[in-house]
Parts: structure tokens; C-alpha cells; sequence
């Protein structure tokens, strides 16, 4: 599988090392502004493969895309002082107008992955301006969030990450809903677990967590300007999924025509993974407070993208 990753920042940079290290392709192509990055990044992440797995790894032009099978979309600009999040919207559905028709050509039906921020009102420009099917075009969504909610749990409850299924449904930001109502650890309620293990969840321990879930962006952009290894480990996560046909469950962001009688919007909700993009939906049980918050998850999402619910 050939990967194509356009933007080689921060987040592309990563998101390339880590697809390298793990295997998850067996090509990956960096495209960027600036050729002179594109090389750098390409090259000093192939010196790491003889680590790793053999995996090749070069910068490129459009061209250099032919075949590719997934296209990671991390390019963008930033917010200016004094500009609106609206504003911020236009540029970037500039540059991905300008990116997306020399994709396409080279590459006339590829699985995009959305990375650039706000990931999902992106994911929407994405496939309206692709036009690809909405299976196709997948934001990286609450997949970061959703991991961060695990192992805060983990490291309460003193079990593996791995064992626990919690998810993080909705916005990748200030609205998004941690689901513990259906949260289970193997077959078991985590509620139940948690009193087995003499840890209860109590409304302190919860504050905690999602305090810890929600606002862990701010605490790494404060510290070190932005985030990067766990959304690459994350979008690293999603390429092997889809190129090994996994069908595997994750939290990302895909357009609903309707989510909580409120859309078109696109938002994260547990969804199957495998060859064809996003296979299906995994809704899961909610209880009347979770299903509210999702609905104004969904209508904060709207409002992002310029339109009234």
C-alpha cells in the first residue's frame, strides 16, 4: 500500500514516521510547500527503517502519487491574531481546493484521511470539494481523544489500555462527549470493575478524567507549541487498519446526514474500518444526558461551519 501524506510539518512528519516504524505501508510519499522539508523529513525518517520495517519512504510531487491507495491530508494555515474561525475555514478550504484536484488526478479514487484542523468542518470541505463518497473521506476525528480517555482510565483502574472500550464521541474539541454509560472493560460495565477493583468512579474521579481528556491539548500546546506524535501514532493507526482490510473500531469523523435530528455535520462515532474506507457504524448505547450532549456537539459543529442548526 502506498501512502501519500501532504504536508510534512509537525503532524505529517509524524504521522510518516510512525506509518515507517509500524510497517503500516509499504511506500509512503511526502509532499510539501517547502521541497526543501519534504526531503529532510522523508530522509531522515527512511534512515530509521533498517530500525524498523523496510519500508520506502521519499519526498515527491503530485505525480509521485500514482497508485497511492490512502492520502493523509495534514497541510493547512494557521489562525491569525484577530482572524475569525470562519476566516481560518476559508483559507484553509482554499488550500485544500488547490491540493484535492491535483490529488485526484494521479490518484482518481483514494481513501482521504483528514488531519488539518477543525478536523471535522475539514472532513466536510474535504469530501464536498473531492466529491469522493463519504466512506472514502474520514477525519482523524475523536480517534486521539478516545486513546487519551483509555488510558486515563488504565492508569485509574490499573489494567492495559488495550482491555478497556471507551469511546469519545462527536466534535475533536471543547464539545466532545465521553461516553460512560456503555464504557465496558472485557464483558464487564466499567462501573462494575471499578468497584471490584476498590477504584469506584466517583463524580470527582470522573471531573478528573475528563478534565484530563478535554483539555489535554492545551496542556502540550502550552508546553510545546502543538501536538504531533500521538495524532501520528493515531493516523498511523487508521492506514494499517485500512490497508489490512482490519475492520476495525474507531472513533473518527465521517459527514451524517443526520446525527441526533440535527445535520448534515460531520462528527466522530465509533465506525468499522477496513479496505473500503469506513464500513459501517457502531452506535453506542447512550443515556439520555449523552445522547443530549452529542446533539450539541453536533450543533456547535454546524454553527463552526457558518450555518444555524
Amino acid at each position: 500500500m502506498k501512502v501519500g501524506i501532504i504536508g510534512a510539518g509537525q503532524v505529517g512528519s509524524a504521522a510518516a514516521y510512525a506509518v515507517a516504524l509500524s510497517g503500516a505501508a509499504s511506500d509512503v510519499v511526502l509532499i510539501d510547500r517547502s521541497e526543501k522539508l519534504a526531503v529532510a523529513q522523508a530522509q531522515d525518517i527512511l534512515h530509521a527503517t533498517p530500525f524498523a520495517a523496510p519500508v520506502r519512504v521519499q519526498a515527491g510531487a503530485y505525480s509521485d502519487l500514482t497508485g497511492a491507495g490512502i492520502i493523509i491530508l495534514t497541510a493547512g494555515v494557521n489562525q491569525k491574531p484577530g482572524e475569525t474561525r470562519l476566516e481560518l475555514l476559508d483559507r484553509n478550504t482554499a488550500v485544500f481546493a488547490e491540493i484535492l484536484p491535483q490529488v485526484l488526478a494521479v490518484t482518481p479514487n483514494p481513501i482521504l484521511i483528514v488531519a488539518t484542523n477543525p478536523v471535522d468542518v475539514m472532513t466536510e470541505v474535504a469530501q464536498r470539494v473531492s466529491g469522493l463518497p463519504r466512506h472514502r473521506c474520514i477525519g482523524s476525528g475523536t480517534i486521539l481523544d478516545t486513546a487519551r480517555y483509555r488510558a486515563l482510565l488504565a492508569d485509574h483502574l490499573g489494567v492495559s489500555p488495550n482491555s478497556i472500550h471507551a469511546s469519545v464521541l462527536g466534535e475533536h474539541g471543547d464539545s466532545e462527549v465521553l461516553c460512560w454509560s456503555s464504557a465496558s472493560i472485557g464483558t464487564v460495565p466499567l462501573a462494575s470493575l471499578a468497584e471490584q477493583q476498590g477504584k469506584p468512579l466517583d463524580d470527582v474521579v470522573k471531573a478528573r478524567i475528563d478534565h484530563g481528556v478535554r483539555r489535554a491539548a492545551y496542556t502540550i500546546i502550552e508546553g510545546k507549541g502543538a501536538t504531533w506524535f500521538g495524532i501520528g501514532a493515531g493516523l498511523a493507526r487508521m492506514v494499517r487498519a485500512i490497508a489490512r482490510d482490519e475492520r476495525a473500531v474507531m472513533t473518527v469523523s465521517q459527514v451524517e446526514d443526520s446525527i441526533e435530528g440535527v445535520g448534515p455535520v460531520a462528527l466522530s462515532l465509533p465506525r468499522i474500518l477496513g479496505a473500503d474506507g469506513i464500513l459501517g457504524t457502531v452506535m453506542p448505547i447512550l443515556s439520555p444526558e449523552e445522547h443530549a450532549l452529542l446533539r450539541a456537539s453536533a450543533e456547535t459543529l454546524i454553527r463552526a461551519a457558518g450555518r444555524t442548526p
